[in-house]
């Protein structure tokens, strides 16, 4: 990323960080006893979990310990329990509002406002960790989601390819080797012909993949035709080319602007992702000159991390698209920001005659928590047929 696009995003990002947490800080001290013993106290916790996030992830640049991957996981939590702080917080400033205009509103928030000083912030803390709780548990737990997807196209001697999918798994200090575990043991039951790992297979950084030994997880993944996978912007933010290393060197194929015929006269093309640019200063190659390599009469399946101009899929003769980098939004109400922003944040669509599928991901990014839907890792059978479509 240039260095002035990085300035302006940090600028951007630590203002809003900053008005939210000055916010939030205001409207606790409002809510708590005038002891200086206790708002002193309050201060430094709001300090500690608001700053927890960036010094972990700065230690474990210098050396990964238990006390990097504290932080790294108090600040995650932190940023889960802050949205939700805020909008509970915002709904009662809103409330407050709406009453103070209605005729006897002033009486009936004097009503609210009238329970001991300790109940407010006491059941505002209650709520916020109960909704952490439940969204914790949630992430932990990825469902499988079956599809049928016809394509107009005959396989090389076969009539159907069990695909698996698993998008965004974001290895690191937050999902690291029990999670991961539990991933790999469900795509494998599947029994898979091939697995596609559309990008964001790692989080930010390498290193607590390396001490983890999660590599050596990734290699038991078992599937006929082989596994690949394709770059996403988080391997790009982490360092491009030791991420891809490390993930050849541990079973997975990963396609950058290229392409592959399996066995059964399918081909996977993977695009690298578009954050290349940002990152390298490079440019992607078109799906266009992509295609020049790949016989036009076999079915194609496209790993492209970020559904974004899906389009060019459609012009290019792309019968599957399947892509992630959405989660669609992972916490709940930022589900509407993804579906304002993407043509398909999350499911089953279609372009012309071009199929695309866009999973809301098996894994996390920041806060390990997930609200408003589950993770998924989706299984899709995909029929050889004339006739297009989805069950």
């Amino acid at each position: 990323m240039r260095r002035i696009d990085f300035f302006i995003f940090f600028g951007v990002v630590f203002s809003v960080l900053t008005l939210i947490h000055f916010y939030i800080v205001r409207k606790g001290l409002s809510a708590l006893p005038a002891v200086p013993e206790i708002r002193w106290a309050f201060g430094v916790v709001i300090a500690f979990v608001a700053l927890s996030f960036i010094a972990g992830r700065m230690l474990e640049r210098i050396s990964i310990s238990w006390f990097s991957s504290l932080l790294v996981w108090v600040g995650s939590f932190w940023f889960g329990a802050m949205v939700y702080l805020l909008l509970i917080l915002l709904a009662w400033d809103g409330l407050h509002l709406v009453l103070s205009l209605v005729p006897g509103g002033a009486v009936k928030m004097l009503d609210l406002v009238s329970l001991p000083r300790w109940a407010l912030p006491a059941g505002l803390a209650g709520i916020v960790a109960m909704l952490m709780i439940l969204g914790y548990v949630n992430a932990m737990h990825p469902h499988v989601k079956e599809l049928t997807i016809r394509i107009p196209k005959a396989g090389s001697g076969v009539s159907s390819l069990k695909v698996v999918m698993a998008s965004d798994i974001h290895l690191g200090t937050i999902i690291s080797h029990s999670r991961l575990k539990r991933i790999v043991d469900a795509v494998n039951s599947l029994e898979p012909d091939v697995i596609l790992l559309p990008g964001d297979i790692l989080d930010e950084d390498l290193g607590p993949v390396v001490r983890h030994n999660l590599g050596e997880l990734l290699k038991t993944l078992r599937a006929k035709y082989g596994v690949y996978g394709a770059t996403g912007n988080h391997e790009y933010i982490g360092g491009v080319e030791a991420a891809c290393r490390y993930l050849q060197e541990h079973g997975i194929r990963m396609l950058r602007d290229s392409a592959i015929t399996l066995p059964m006269g399918v081909t996977v093309v993977g695009r690298e992702d578009r954050s290349i640019g940002q990152f390298s200063g490079k440019s992607r190659k078109s799906l266009a000159e992509i295609m020049k390599t790949v016989d036009p009469a076999s079915p194609v399946i496209l790993m492209d991390h970020q559904p974004a101009g899906l389009g060019e899929a459609a012009q290019a003769g792309i019968d599957l698209q399947i892509s992630g980098h959405t989660h669609h939004g992972q916490l709940w109400p930022f589900n509407y920001i993804a579906q304002a922003v993407y043509e398909c944040s999350w499911g089953y669509y279609q372009k012309g005659n071009t199929q695309y599928y866009v999973s809301c991901g098996v894994g996390t990014w920041g806060p390990p928590m997930r609200t408003g839907h589950r993770p998924e890792i989706v299984l899709m059978t995909l029929s050889f047929e004339p006739d297009p479509g989805v069950q």
